[in-house]
């Protein structure tokens, strides 16, 4: 059972899924370790809970590795545990997991964004951080907008709380040169946007499809080690019937 847990980075999961793959919403506390409980051989995190719930533990992360499980992570939630937890085994994919790994970006709310529930095919209400900067780069390597502009829009991106983070209070917060026009660059960033998010995400979709269905021991320099702590969790979710 290959098992992915999805939600605003790729609303559209669900229909773009390679066969065999069962999409679940984004992962909170013992997501995963349910998962491996019910048999899953394969687990891809992209979104993640995290403001009012318990978030993804690294340990749940870490007991799906010493049980075989092939753990992929990319785009939100799933780039950072996956440059976390790379050393152990975690497989991450795409852009955004590799500027975590070379620590070319730090922070957790660069990947963080305010939408919709599901009932609203998780509406975006804001953009992440490395939306952002994707869509500025690609403008600025085709020399699309000015040096100091694109500066200007960057530095405002980065200063803004990530739920107040939208194209248009990009803009209008911005120290832009005089001779900009603020309407046409939010006009040019809409038009011209780049969803990196989304785009690793179908490539961790790719690479779950591809990989294969059944449980992988790999040999490690490290043991799984079970605390009290963790066995309470383990009766908890062996005592519950429900995802």
């Amino acid at each position: 059972m290959k098992v992915v847990f999805v939600g605003p980075t790729l609303p559209d999961a669900a229909s773009r899924a390679p066969g065999g793959i069962e999409v679940r919403g984004p992962a909170v506390h013992r997501d995963i370790l349910m998962a491996v409980n019910q048999g899953a051989t394969v687990i891809g995190l992209i979104d993640g809970c995290f403001e009012y719930v318990a978030p993804v533990w690294h340990k749940e992360i870490l007991f799906a590795l010493s049980k075989g499980v092939g753990i992929y992570g990319a785009s939100s939630m799933g780039a950072l545990r996956a440059a976390e937890c790379a050393a152990f085994g975690m497989i991450g994919v795409g852009k955004i997991f590799s500027q975590y790994a070379s620590g070319h970006l730090i922070d957790d709310s660069d990947v963080a964004q305010l939408h919709g529930p599901s009932d609203l095919n998780y509406l975006s209400l804001s953009e992440p951080l490395v939306n952002v900067l994707a869509t500025l780069d690609g403008l600025m390597s085709r020399q699309e907008i000015e040096e100091a502009e694109y500066a200007a829009l960057k530095e405002s991106a980065e200063r803004l709380f990530f739920k107040n983070r939208t194209y248009r209070t990009i803009v209008e917060t911005a120290d832009l040169p005089m001779q900009s026009s603020r309407k046409r660059l939010e006009e040019f960033l809409r038009i011209n946007a780049v969803n990196q998010k989304r785009l690793d995400a179908i490539e961790l979709l790719e690479r779950i499809g591809a990989a294969e269905n059944a449980r992988q021991q790999m040999r490690t320099d490290w043991d799984f080690a079970t605390t009290a702590t963790w066995r309470t969790i383990l009766q908890l979710a062996e005592g519950c019937d429900t995802f």
